[in-house]
């Protein structure tokens, strides 16, 4: 069983993939990818944000 490191860890490693992402579906203009995308970027902000995560500087997008 994951202790809560590993889980903010991972929760952290998804952040940067989703927001990677959005940074590409934006310049390919790809406006529903980037909406599902935004959903995802919304949760785990908020349960990074929960946890205590200072995102200040691993928020690229900044929504």
């Amino acid at each position: 069983m994951p202790n809560d490191l590993e889980i903010a860890q991972k929760a952290i490693e998804d952040f940067a993939k989703v927001q990677k992402n959005m940074i590409l579906a934006k310049k390919e203009n790809a406006v529903e990818t980037y909406a599902n995308l935004k959903e995802e970027y919304i949760a785990l902000k908020a349960l990074l944000m929960v946890a205590g995560v200072n995102l200040t500087e691993l928020d690229k997008i900044k929504e």
